[in-house]
């Protein structure tokens, strides 16, 4: 990507990599001054009238020369943006910056997006807005706190502000994603997603203004548009507690020395042998037990109940990881054939699942609680016994 200075103010954005998209809904007062704005950057832009009633077809007919995509029933912010993703990619752009056409975005400051990526290439970046918190309404400083908080605790990350519309997104990394939200809270499922698929999310700072509210129009429901983002929250927490973060630990695992992970944790731990064991066998116990994804938020609750180690509770509770569900479920059913004294009629498959036994399905429940009980048991003995031995080895070589 190559920058020609034309002018004092402005830099022309050469090149068929990077294209601009606008979402607008009723912004008639500002929309063609951030066209015009973009327009010092590149022509590559893509204009999503989101089911305008006002005069934004009258403006866009200044424009023709731009990629428009318009359809009469407004659908949303992120409605549009997913349709201004789906013609990016069909124009053949590797990147796409969103910006808000409300007019507090500098459009000069895309130019600092486009830089960082060249630094970071794939990574989705964001234009972190500058104003200090007392610039902000009580409401918007709120919001972002509240945002910011959350995504750090699905994702991990940091971010200063996870608001900005002020977006430039690798579509090549994004291409094949399905997205299930059309409103504002698209915009933190794209940043959620982005991150559990292993895309790197930067940010740089990047200036704001706010018009009056006689000129800017804010499409933002306070009470609905939060509604759904708390929504969005809920149903994302249970993802990452079920899903997301049990297998991101198994591959921080793979990844790391199992080794250091067993010294640190284990070993070196100013938990009791007892107390490790006790864990070992009460993740172990809810890993089998018939309660499929909801066994490591029920061995997180139970270890923090009764006081031991969170974190090797839900290490042995991921027994029940996919490789070993259909030994599982067997097992299960097996042993439910002993305990009840039935015949076991269902062969060893990899292709088992609990809808495998929906004519057995009372063998199979006996079957997993009694199994459950018989190898957390087995596992606590045998983590109590390692663990006498190589502390006791270890406090002796000490």
């Amino acid at each position: 990507m190559r920058f020609v200075k034309i002018g004092e103010n402005e830099i022309y954005m050469e090149g068929m990599e990077y294209c601009v998209i606008i979402p607008t809904y009723n912004n008639e007062k500002t929309l063609e001054e951030v066209i015009s704005g973009v327009l010092k950057i590149t022509k590559n832009i893509i204009v999503i009238n989101d089911g305008s009633t006002d005069t934004t077809n009258d403006i866009l007919k200044k424009f023709s020369f731009l990629t428009i995509v318009s359809y009469e029933r407004n659908r949303g912010k992120g409605y549009a943006i997913r349709k201004g993703f789906e013609a990016a990619i069909a124009k053949g752009y590797l990147y796409a910056v969103t910006i808000d056409s409300d007019g507090q975005h500098f459009p000069e400051d895309i130019v600092t997006l486009t830089a960082q990526i060249d630094k970071e290439p794939d990574a989705l970046i964001i234009g972190a807005r500058t104003l200090a918190p007392e610039e902000l309404s009580k409401g918007s400083s709120f919001a972002n706190r509240f945002s910011n908080f959350w995504y750090r605790f699905l994702t991990g990350i940091n971010l200063p502000d996870t608001q900005s519309g002020f977006r430039l997104y690798p579509l090549k990394r994004l291409k094949g994603m399905r997205f299930y939200t059309n409103k504002y809270e698209f915009e933190l499922e794209v940043l959620v997603r982005s991150a559990w698929r292993g895309i790197r999310i930067e940010s740089v700072p990047v200036r704001v203004f706010y018009p009056s509210m006689t000129v800017r129009v804010s499409h933002f429901r306070p009470f609905m548009d939060f509604f759904r983002i708390c929504l969005l929250n809920a149903i994302f927490v249970i993802i990452a507690l079920i899903y997301v973060k049990p297998f991101s630990f198994l591959k921080y695992l793979r990844k790391e020395n199992l080794k250091d992970f067993i010294n640190k944790n284990i070993l070196q731990s100013q938990e009791s042998n007892i107390n490790i064991s006790l864990a070992v066998a009460l993740g172990i116990f809810t890993g089998i037990l018939p309660i499929w994804g909801f066994q490591l938020i029920t061995a997180i609750t139970l270890a923090h109940l009764f006081g031991l180690s969170k974190l090797i509770a839900s290490v042995a509770a991921n027994i029940s990881i996919p490789p070993m569900i259909p030994v599982i479920l067997y097992l299960s059913y097996v042993t439910g054939g002993c305990v009840m004294q039935s015949e076991s009629n269902i062969k060893f498959s990899t292709n088992l699942s609990v809808k495998s036994f929906e004519n057995n399905l009372l063998q199979y429940v006996i079957g997993s609680i009694a199994l459950a009980i018989i190898l957390s048991i087995f596992a606590g003995i045998l983590s109590f016994v390692i663990l006498k031995r190589f502390r006791k080895k270890r406090l002796i070589t000490r």
